[in-house]
C-alpha cells in the first residue's frame, strides 16, 4: 500500500463515526493535545494560529465600537458569589474551589473564575460614580474554568480560553442597544470571517445565562446535525448592579442603579469550525480564518529542481509582500502526492503548483482544497488571481455550510414529529411552544434536544405548540447540542 494511501485511511469517515471522524482529524491535523489533566488541553502552535486570527479580527470589531481591553483576576471571593443567587445557583456545580496556599487554610475560599461578572461588578462599583462616567466599555481576553464532567476538545473543556465583555450603562434602552450590537458583531464575524452561517435569536427563560433578564444568541448547525453555542450576548438589567451596588448620580443629581451587560465566544469556534466545514479528507478551512492561505509545491525531476524551486521562492516574495499567508514545501525526500494529501487534510485553502513545464509557459496551477478546481494562471497576474481565489473560496464555504443548513432544518407541529423527525433525519427542528417551562421539559426529557433561541428572523409562523397544542407564544428552533 502506498504512502498516500496510509495516509488517508487514518481518518474515520463521518458517516461511520462523526466523533471518532473530529478526534481523528485534530489529531492528525495537529491543532491540540491532551494534557496530564482530565479535561483540559494543549494547543499546538497550528491551533492557536487560529483562536490568534479569530482573536484578532474580532477584537478590532470590539475596538471600532469603542471597547476597550482590561485584565481582571483569576481568582474570586466566594462571597462575591453570594451576592447574585441566580448567578451563583447557575454556576455552583461547576465551580473548582482554592482552599489552601502556601500550606495555610485560607479564610475564604476562592473560586477559579468561570466567569468574571462579580468581580466586574465590584470593580466597576469604585469606578462609577457619576453620569459622566457611563458608559464604561470593557473586554477581556482570558482562560475560564468550568469543571466539565463530559469533555470534547475546543468544544467543551475544563480549562478553555475566551473573551467577555462587560459593560455599564445610564438607563435600559441603552444596555438593550449595546446587547444587540454585540450580538449582531458575533453574527457578522462568524458569517462573513468564519464561513459558518447562524440563527439569531432569543433564548428561553430557561436556558438564558444565570443572572440575566434576557439572553441571546447565534446558533450554528455541525455536520452531524448537533447545535452549538456560538457566542451569547446578556442583557443583565440592574441585577449585578444591585448586587455589587453600582450606582451613579443621574443628570437630576439622583442616585441610580447602572444597567449592565456581557456576551462572550470562545474556543468552541475552532471545534465549530471543523465541524462545519471539515470532510473525510480533513480540516477544511476557510481562507479568512487559516493560518496557512496557499501552499506552495514545486514538483518535476530532480535535475530541474534548482531552477523550480528558485522560482517558487521569487513567486513566494511576490504573495508574501501582498500580505498573504503563504508557506513552500520544498522537502525532496517526500513526494508531491503525499504533500497533496497531507495539506488537504491540514485544510489549507489553496494549492499552487509550479513544474519546470509551468515555468517554460510562464503559468502556475492553482487548486482549491473546496471544490478541487484546477486553475492554470498566468505568473505576471498571480497575486490578483490568487487573492481572486481565496475570496471565492470563502464565499462558496459559506454557501456550501447555509444549503447543507437549510436542508437539515425541519419544520414540525408535534411531539411524534419531531422525535420521527430526529430519527430518521440530523438537524435542527422548528416548532411553535406555548411558553410553558413544562411543555420544554418534556421536549428535552423525550427527544434529547433543547431550545436553541426563538428566531428573530423565520420563514414560518407556528400557530400552536408542539407539546400541548395550545396556542404557540414562540416558534422556537430545537436540537441535541454539544
Amino acid at each position: 500500500m502506498s504512502k498516500e494511501k496510509q495516509f488517508v485511511t487514518e481518518i474515520t469517515p463521518q458517516s461511520e463515526d462523526f466523533s471518532r471522524w473530529y478526534i481523528d482529524v485534530i489529531k492528525k491535523a495537529e491543532l491540540m493535545d491532551y494534557s496530564p489533566v482530565r479535561g483540559c488541553i494543549v494547543f499546538r502552535p497550528e491551533g492557536y494560529e487560529l483562536w490568534e486570527n479569530i482573536q484578532r479580527d474580532l477584537d478590532r470589531r470590539f475596538k471600532e465600537t469603542g471597547h476597550r481591553n482590561a485584565y481582571f483576576p483569576l481568582f474570586i471571593p466566594e462571597s462575591f458569589f453570594q451576592k447574585e443567587k441566580e448567578h451563583v445557583e447557575g454556576f455552583n456545580p461547576e465551580l473548582p474551589w482554592v482552599t489552601e496556599a502556601a500550606g495555610e487554610k485560607l479564610e475564604e475560599r476562592l473560586a477559579v473564575r468561570p466567569t468574571s461578572e462579580t468581580m466586574f461588578g465590584h470593580m466597576y462599583a469604585k469606578w462609577i460614580q457619576s453620569y459622566r462616567d457611563l458608559p464604561v466599555l470593557i473586554n477581556q481576553w482570558a482562560n475560564v474554568v468550568r469543571w466539565e464532567k463530559r469533555t470534547l476538545p475546543f468544544l467543551r473543556t475544563s480549562e478553555f480560553l475566551w473573551q467577555e465583555g462587560h459593560t455599564a450603562h445610564e438607563n435600559e434602552a441603552e444596555a438593550r442597544e449595546e446587547t444587540m450590537r454585540m450580538l449582531e458583531i458575533y453574527r457578522d464575524f462568524v458569517e462573513d470571517f468564519l464561513a459558518i452561517p447562524v440563527i439569531v435569536g432569543q433564548k428561553t427563560p430557561s436556558e438564558k445565562f444565570a443572572g440575566a433578564v434576557d439572553t441571546y444568541s447565534i446558533e450554528a448547525m455541525m455536520k452531524d446535525g448537533r447545535a452549538v453555542q456560538a457566542g451569547t450576548s446578556h442583557y443583565l438589567g440592574t441585577n449585578f448592579a444591585v448586587a455589587f451596588d453600582i450606582k451613579y448620580l443621574d443628570r437630576e443629581n439622583q442616585l441610580q442603579y447602572v444597567h449592565t451587560t456581557s456576551w462572550g465566544a470562545s474556543t468552541r469556534l475552532i471545534g465549530s469550525l471543523i465541524m462545519v466545514h471539515g470532510d473525510d479528507r480533513g480540516l477544511a478551512l476557510p481562507p479568512k480564518v487559516a493560518p496557512t492561505q496557499v501552499i506552495m509545491i514545486p514538483i518535476g525531476p530532480a535535475k530541474t529542481r534548482e531552477q523550480v524551486v528558485g522560482r517558487v521562492d521569487e513567486l513566494y516574495a511576490e504573495l508574501k509582500k501582498a500580505g498573504i499567508r503563504v508557506r513552500v514545501d520544498d522537502r525532496a525526500d517526500v513526494s508531491p502526492g503525499w504533500k497533496f494529501n497531507e495539506y488537504e487534510m491540514r485544510g489549507v485553502p489553496l494549492r499552487l503548483e509550479l513544474g519546470p513545464r509551468d515555468m517554460e509557459n510562464g503559468v502556475v496551477v492553482l487548486v482549491s482544497r473546496v471544490s478541487g478546481e484546477k486553475r492554470v494562471v498566468e505568473q505576471a497576474n498571480l497575486v490578483q488571481e490568487v487573492e481572486k481565489m481565496l475570496d471565492e473560496i470563502q464565499k462558496e464555504m459559506f454557501e456550501k455550510a447555509k444549503r447543507f443548513r437549510d436542508e437539515n432544518l425541519k419544520s414540525v407541529d408535534t411531539l411524534d414529529e419531531m422525535k420521527a423527525s430526529l430519527e430518521q433525519k440530523r438537524g435542527f427542528v422548528l416548532a411553535g411552544w406555548c411558553g410553558s417551562e413544562a411543555c420544554e421539559k418534556q421536549v428535552k426529557e423525550e427527544t434529547g434536544a433543547t431550545s436553541r433561541n426563538i428566531p428573530f428572523e423565520t420563514a414560518e409562523k407556528k400557530s400552536a405548540c408542539l407539546v400541548c397544542g395550545e396556542h404557540a407564544e414562540h416558534t422556537v428552533v430545537f436540537a441535541r447540542a454539544y
